[in-house]
């Protein structure tokens, strides 16, 4: 059997950096008592940039920007945006993956993206961009949320595995920026401090240089539905997340049976988590008796970039390319409330 290699991973993020801005409206929305609150998670989030690829003239939420008055503008125009700018980013991400390894002959393309829709989708205009021919088979992922990188991948890990000339181009793209609500209680308001914009993309094929991957697993925390939702409206995609999550994640993670399925039963020496916030990092880190370094990687893509859904854990990835751990886990966390994970590492299968 063939054994899935992941060969070289690029990244791009545009170039708005809206953060501060951010904070400073979101601030402004809440009671004088709240405001402290506020500031003090926003000080503490580990977070100091994240991007968006709303025009860079001027901030979003300021007179002339895409969130300047409200009622803000509605799912139609949203979506109008991700239509243009998803793909853009994405062949900016695969651009830079061309600079670390050749693309070669294409097979199969698999996109992941939960942040927006058009069709035709996101992986045919990028396989038209990319001069692709018509016989490439696409998979999309859609509407997975933050665990997406960890499907695409192994979707892409089948592929090969089942057809051992496969050369499989994994993208994930998210917009997040595009689904500012206009809230004004701070749940909410720090749930959307995290998100921003980015994208990331990988060749996966059974070459056998790179970083191998090995077992995937997946994991549904029961009567967890609730904790994490995106609802459609007529003003973009509403994100709830609730506070409960890093406290359910380390309860999970408590279970035996539940790190047994996440570990393989090996000694792991390193580990990819997605950076869906400082609270999701701390819980995994405290419940799994980490080392005080093993989520650098993480904590330094969320000071970075903030949380960037499914491309998150790419960006972690991408940066432990370049010294792989021997026995690795890429872990995130999404929508159920479910973890899904795969191996990786130079010794995985």
């Amino acid at each position: 059997m063939p054994v899935p290699h992941i060969h070289a991973i690029g990244t791009a993020v545009p170039a708005h950096d809206i953060h501060a801005a951010f904070v400073g409206w979101a601030r402004a929305r809440l009671p004088e008592g709240e405001r402290r609150v506020f500031d003090r998670m926003a000080q503490r989030s580990g977070i100091a940039h994240r991007w968006s690829v709303l025009p860079a003239d001027c901030s979003p939420v300021a007179p002339g920007g895409f969130y300047a008055t409200e009622p803000h503008p509605g799912t139609a125009a949203r979506m109008a945006l991700y239509a243009r700018e998803a793909p853009a980013l994405a062949l900016a991400a695969i651009h830079d993956l061309s600079t670390r390894e050749p693309l070669g002959a294409i097979t199969h393309l698999v996109v992941a993206s939960c942040t927006g829709f058009v069709a035709p989708g996101i992986d045919q205009i990028i396989a038209r961009e990319l001069g692709l021919p018509g016989s490439v088979e696409r998979t999309l992922v859609g509407f997975m949320g933050c665990y997406a990188a960890i499907a695409a991948l192994r979707t892409a890990r089948h592929i090969v595995r089942s057809e051992p000339a496969a050369r499989v181009l994994v993208i994930t793209v998210e917009l997040s920026t595009l689904h500012l609500q206009p809230a004004q209680a701070i749940e909410p308001l720090l749930a959307m401090l995290q998100f921003g914009d980015g994208a990331a993309a990988a060749i996966v094929s059974a070459a056998s240089h790179g970083v191998a991957l090995g077992q995937p697993f997946a994991v549904t925390l029961p009567e967890s539905a609730a904790l994490i939702r995106w609802d459609i409206t007529d003003a973009g995609f509403a994100m709830h997340l609730s506070g409960e999550v890093p406290h359910r994640i380390a309860a999970a993670l408590a279970d035996p049976p539940t790190v047994a399925a996440i570990t393989g039963g090996r000694v792991v020496d390193g580990w990819a988590v997605h950076a869906g916030g400082r609270s999701i990092l701390d819980a995994v880190a405290q419940a799994l008796h980490l080392e005080p370094h093993a989520l650098d990687a993480s904590r330094a893509v969320l000071d970075a970039n903030g949380n960037m859904s499914s491309a998150t854990l790419m960006f972690v990835l991408a940066r432990l390319m370049d010294a792989p751990p021997a026995h690795g886990v890429a872990l995130a966390f999404g929508p159920g409330l479910a973890a899904e994970g795969i191996a990786f590492g130079t010794a995985a299968t």
